[in-house]
Parts: C-alpha cells; structure tokens; sequence
C-alpha cells in the first residue's frame, strides 16, 4: 500500500492574470511544490528544531517562477526580502533615481508600481541601495513591463568591485513579466540595484521587487530538503515469517543495485580498445554521449562518403552495460564546427544536404537513444540561419519530428546557467528560441527539451545557476544537464571543488532529469576536465565524483522495531533486500528479493509500503 500528504499551491497574483501567450509553455507557471510556500506563507518562515529543543530560521527556497506575460504581477517572493518597498504602497520610499531617468509611482486598477521615464541612456531607471554581506547567495525577482512594444531588461547590482548581472527578462508593454536571477556575494560592501535596457526611449516600469539573502548553511539545506523530496521517497519495510506474524528485531539489509537518476559522462572511440576505461566507466554511470562520433564532420567528411562505424560500436559498448545514450549531435550551427565542403554549398545545395544529414542519423539510430540535440548552440550561432533564412532550425525540428517523433529533440547551448554576463544564451533567450521553434507550422506538438551544455570558465554563482533553472522549469519542458565540466584553467584545486558545489547544485534542483559531464578520456588530455589520469586512477576531480555517487546511493544495514517495522529514505532506484531473525530458518526468508523505489505518482504516495514474508 501506497500513501502520502495533500496537493499543493500556487503563488497569489495582486490581481487577475492574462495568460495564453503561447499555448503549450505559457500556460505552464512553475508552481509551488509541495512543502514550500505561497509568497505570503513565506514572509513567516517555519522554524526548524535546533539541538538545545529551540527552533531556528529555516526559510524555504521559493522555485516558482512563470514565463507567463500577466495583467497584475505577483506578490513579491519572501514579502520582498531586504527590499524597502516592494510593492511601492508608500510611494517612491525607498527608491532613487539611477543616471539621468524621472521616476515616479503610478496606479493602475489599484495596483501600484513605479516608473522610469524620460530616459536618454541604458542605465537610466529605479535604484535602491543595500549593504550586501559576503559568502551569503541572494535571490531576486521583480516584475517588469515597458511602455512600448517589447525588449529585454536587466536587473544590475553596483558593487565596489563591479556590476554584477543579476538576471534579464523580455519584458512587453501591456502586460507583466516575471525576471528571476540571483548572485553569490564575495565581498561585503555597499551594492546598488538598478534595471537597465538598451532601448532608452521606453519606459521601465517595476513592481513586487524582492533580494532575499541565504546563508550557505541555508542554501544547503534547500538541497538537502529537495533531494528527500525529489530524489528519494520513504520505504517502511514490515518483516513477518510465513504465518504474517511480525519479527520483532529482524535484521534488515538493503543494497543498491541501480541508481534511477541519470548520471554519466561521454566517451569517445577510446573506450573501445581499454579496458581499464571500459570498467573505470562502466562501473559508475548509467547514461552517456559521444564526444565527436555522431557528429556530421565525423560520420561525413566529404560528401556522399558516410561512416557510421565509430558510433555504431560505441553504441554497441553501451548497450552491452545498459547504459542509455543522447545522440549528439545532428546539426551545430558554429560555422567553425562545420566541414569545408558543406561551407561551401550553395542554399539550394546546403538545404538538400542537411534534409539528408538529418534523415541519415535519426533514420539509422531511431529508437536506440534517448534524445536529440538536432540543432547545437543555435543562440550563439547562426550559419544555417544565415544560408537558409531565420526558421531554419525550425524546419530542422520539424523534419526531426517526423523522422523520431518520440524521442525528445533538444535545444543544446552554452552560457545559460554558467555566466549571466551572455546576453545571447539568457534562460529568457532560452525560452523565446523554444517558443520560435514550436511556432513554426507543424511543430505545435514538437516533443522539445532543454539542454544546458554548462561548461563553467569562471567560478559558479550557485544562486544564478538555481534561479535560472527556476525560470526555464516554468516550461514544463525536461531539463538536462549535457557537457558539465570546469575549465582546466582554473587550476586542478579548483576544478574539483567548482565540480561538487556545481553536482551537488544541479543534483538537487527537483527539475534536472539527468546530468552529463563532458569528461571523455583521451591519451593527450581531456578537452577541458578529465577524472582520471591515464592509468585510470582519479584525479581530485574523479574523486568528487565517487564521494557523490557515494552519497546519492542507498545500501545501507539496520534492525527492525519490535512489531518488525523498518523504515528508511532510499534514493530512487533497484534494491536487493535481505531479512534474517533467529527464528525463522526459513530457506525463501534467507534469499535476497528485489524491489524498485521510484518517484511517486502523487502527492497522496510518498511512502512506499513493503510487506515482506518467509
């Protein structure tokens, strides 16, 4: 038997909604999930119970977010934090003018906001000033609208050590849209919020504004209250011997045989003729990509002569460890990653090509993986756009589609969660690629995903990386993580401590459905971060991994109460259960059983019910 608590809430608006922008994704607002809170339910944080008996400050991370363009905005998350005046009910207190903008409250159907108008430079708008303390990570959300028409808006901090781009959204005239971002502050001192737009002849208007500081214990403890929630689910396991009878103190082991949360990383043709790479791989992850030999300048590098033969033995490696496979990838829009004589096809010749490319891989391994990337880095790069016209990756996806139309087709980009700093791959950018893509004639019920390559070059700003994911989670669409890796240039310290607090981060998010580090072996050195050396013992990095897959597995070994109950949280996946008592020499009572922990269907399920007997 099954059982679990109640549904759960949304976040409260300050007046009606307009929604039906687009109709798949914008319908879809990230809702509050269960155990966490409504805005106003967050402004009275439940107290957790210390050592000493009294309670201390747990506050809820907030994961709502919407991509929904609304009449009224939302409440401000965490009652607007350390923000004055969030919802500008006392006028403009609190609020300055930032540059050479006017500002000024204004009232519409009863809700209040201010504007920055008579604007001349990107920077001109709203500030506040606060005192930012250092190692803490600050979330933000604010709800935007310009006057006229419809372009991007950036929340900015003004620190003494420089501008720090918080997040970015879209914003339209008419109605109100939701920016999230964040930071991680490394430096204590006087910081100044403002919004900025490169269109300086529209006015910027704000409202619900919230900077909520965590501490890093707090911040942790959102992971680990995620990961009970959506990586693990409570087993109570009831021994009895053959006549139901209970055995009190029975001794109970469970082991792990198979983590369902998809972990692993690529391999290249390098694995086929090690074994010490095959069994260093394969006894450790439980998905994978090919580095380069499903790409189109590998499998055709002059035209008409295809070679599937890497990748085909590749693929036969995986399947013989059951390890499933993405395929990566059937198009990469960097003009540099494209071989020279399809540079150099004319429209007509390219758009022929391409069609043959895509039915060639999708055609040869339908059903044998578990994702396309048909269309990578296509907000950084444009060369089929350019060749072909601005659908062009549309017209990729719908032919995709109709080739595997089961299998999920990714988008697959860079600088997502890595670097608020890229305007061009911003989760908000993000979204509006998705939503040109479904757009296009025939792709209203594309099976689309969300890949976030995450090759960090820089220290991660774990606030940035959460809210992010917070805000392209409001899709519904499936989010993986598909090349992780640290620049090497970071120095080997440094790689392996950014590699746990970014696994431990993405790990926890209840929205990523699989992670992939971009870790293929070869003898001259990885592309950017290896995890062994070249006898395959691991370096600092592998060591990360392995301490991880540790943690995020299960087995462990205990004793029943005295009615002959036993309960556990258990990470989803396979187990093998054993149960002994002096009692009972039962033969059938000594063999192991199977059972598989999985995530539960609804919220009434979360306890997952097991009667064993001899």
């Amino acid at each position: 038997m099954i059982y679990g608590p109640g549904p759960s809430t949304r976040g409260e608006s300050k007046g009606p909604s307009r929604g039906g922008l687009w109709p798949k994704l914008d319908k879809i607002a990230y809702g509050y999930r269960r155990g966490q809170f409504s805005p106003r339910q967050t402004q009275s944080p439940p107290r957790k119970r210390g050592k000493n008996g009294f309670r201390a400050n747990a506050l809820t991370y907030d994961y709502t977010a919407s991509i929904e363009c609304l009449a009224n905005p939302h409440k401000p998350q965490y009652g607007g934090g350390i923000i004055i005046n969030p919802e500008l009910n006392h006028g403009l207190r609190g609020w300055s003018t930032f540059g050479n903008a006017k500002i000024e409250q204004r009232v519409l159907e009863d809700n209040k906001y201010i504007v920055a108008h008579s604007r001349n430079q990107p920077e001109d708008s709203i500030s506040q000033k606060h005192y930012l303390q250092k190692d803490k990570l600050y979330t933000f959300s604010a709800w935007i609208q310009v006057s006229d028409g419809d372009f991007p808006v950036r929340a900015v901090l003004k620190t003494t050590t420089g501008f720090k781009h918080i997040g970015a959204v879209f914003a339209k005239s008419k109605c109100w849209s939701m920016l999230k971002g964040g930071l991680t502050v490394n430096a204590s001192g006087p910081a100044e919020l403002y919004f900025k737009s490169k269109n300086a002849t529209v006015e910027i208007w704000v409202d619900s504004i919230s900077l909520q500081p965590f501490t890093q214990e707090q911040w942790k403890s959102h992971q680990d209250q995620s990961i009970e929630k959506a990586r693990k689910r409570k087993v109570r396991i009831h021994a009895v011997d053959e006549q139901g009878n209970p055995l009190p103190n029975a001794s109970i082991s469970i082991i792990q045989k198979k983590v369902s949360f998809p972990f692993g990383t690529a391999i290249n043709k390098n694995i086929l003729t090690n074994t010490a790479y095959q069994n260093w791989f394969s006894s450790r992850f439980t998905v994978t990509v090919f580095e380069d030999e499903m790409k189109w300048y590998t499998t055709e590098p002059s035209p008409g002569q295809e070679d599937y033969t890497a990748a085909d033995a590749l693929l036969q490696f995986a399947k013989k460890n059951s390890i499933p496979v993405r395929g990566h990838n059937v198009l990469w829009d960097d003009p540099s990653k494209v071989q020279g004589w399809v540079s150099s096809l004319s429209p007509t010749d390219l758009a022929v090509a391409v069609k043959k490319r895509i039915n060639s891989v999708m055609s040869r391994y339908k059903g044998q993986v578990i994702a396309w990337d048909v269309v990578n880095e296509n907000l950084h790069f444009s060369f089929f756009e350019d060749k072909l016209g601005s659908t062009a990756s549309a017209t990729f996806y719908n032919g995709a589609q109709g080739i595997d139309g089961t299998t999920t087709l990714f988008m697959n980009d860079y600088n997502t969660i890595e670097d608020s700093r890229d305007r061009l791959s911003t989760p908000d950018k993000y979204i509006q690629k998705l939503k040109q893509i479904q757009s296009f004639a025939g792709n209203n019920n594309l099976k689309q995903g969300i890949g976030l390559e995450s090759h960090f070059s820089i220290a991660p700003d774990l606030a940035y990386v959460r809210s992010s994911i917070d805000t392209l989670a409001s899709t519904g669409l499936p989010i993986w993580i598909t090349e992780l890796d640290i620049a090497s240039a970071l120095g080997q310290q440094a790689q392996a401590q950014y590699l746990e607090q970014v696994l431990r981060e993405l790990h926890a998010h209840p929205k990523i459905n699989g992670i992939i580090m971009w870790s293929a072996w070869k003898p001259g050195g990885c592309y950017q971060m290896c995890l062994t050396d070249n006898s395959f013992n691991n370096l600092p990095t592998g060591n990360v991994v392995d301490k991880l897959l540790r943690e995020w597995g299960s087995s462990l070994k205990g004793t029943a109460d005295g009615d002959g109950f036993f309960e556990a949280s258990l990470s989803h996946g396979d187990y093998e259960l054993k149960i002994s008592h002096p009692n009972v020499t039962s033969f059938s009572l000594a063999q192991s059983q199977r059972f598989e922990v999985s995530s539960a269907d609804t919220l009434e399920q979360t306890t997952l019910h097991l009667q064993v007997s001899a």
